[in-house]
């Protein structure tokens, strides 16, 4: 069972996430605090009790934009301790992501809070303090991805992603209509859609071979035209792409 500490200076908003939380079953306490600088004293006060103390915190959910320290100011702080509890990020702002996870937190989660995807970043706590056996939960079919934006949640079809976008432990996927930041890396997805088409051509994309408009060569440089955009293939991966692009015409 986690302890938790919820964390956000408007009022309403930290009330329905200390009750969202106190209502999941894998959190054995709540507590809530109404600013950075009380979050840290709660903090302090939990590393002199132990972790088997009373005072004991497991995750902090935290929001970022506050007055005074705000939530990657204290995140960056407790990342310096020796035993610093899980963070996971809640926020109205998708801005901060990439900042968030290099800051190794468990989740981000946008507001307006949803129950299922609050009770996901719980689940990914709990299964990092071991504290409950991994919950099934479900995913859509593979022919799509889930993404967030807003609080809302969409599928995209993979085979309507013209390429991805390494960002660190993120990758940004490119459609017709726009992009999707997901929290997986690159490397992951690259081995997930072989078989539909997706090639690496530099160590930053991912393509999908259907959307490949152009190969253009210049001075021994080689890129690819893919959704409007002109993309450079490093030299490792050239002779690759052009074998895959002659195989398919």
């Amino acid at each position: 069972m986690l302890r938790a500490l919820a964390v956000d200076d408007e009022r309403p908003s930290l009330e329905e996430l200390v009750y969202l939380l106190g209502a999941d079953p894998r959190i054995a306490t709540v507590e809530g605090a109404g600013d950075a600088t009380e979050a840290l004293r709660r903090v302090n006060r939990a590393l002199e009790s132990g972790p088997d103390g009373p005072d004991a915190l497991d995750v902090v959910f935290l929001d970022i934009q506050m007055p005074g320290l705000d939530g990657l100011d204290l995140a960056r702080l407790l990342t310096g301790f020796a035993r610093p509890p899980l963070i996971v990020f809640v926020t109205a702002h998708e801005d901060f992501a990439v900042q968030a996870f290099d800051l190794k937190a468990v989740d981000y989660v946008l507001k307006p809070v949803r129950r299922e995807r609050l009770a996901e970043a719980v689940r990914r706590a709990a299964d990092l303090r071991g504290a409950l056996p991994r919950i099934p939960v479900h995913e859509p079919d593979p022919g799509h991805i889930t993404v967030e934006l807003g609080g809302v949640t969409r599928f995209v079809a993979v085979d309507d992603i013209t390429h991805v976008e390494a960002r660190g432990d993120y990758a940004r996927l490119h459609t017709a209509q726009g992009s999707h930041l997901v929290r997986i890396p690159l490397s992951t997805l690259e081995e997930r859609w072989r078989s539909r088409g997706f090639v690496r051509i530099h160590r930053r994309h991912l393509v999908a071979l259907r959307h490949i408009g152009e190969l253009r060569l210049d001075a021994g440089t080689v890129s690819v035209l893919v959704g409007g955009e002109e993309l450079q293939v490093s030299r490792r991966h050239a002779r690759e792409l052009r074998d895959l692009l002659m195989r398919r015409t």
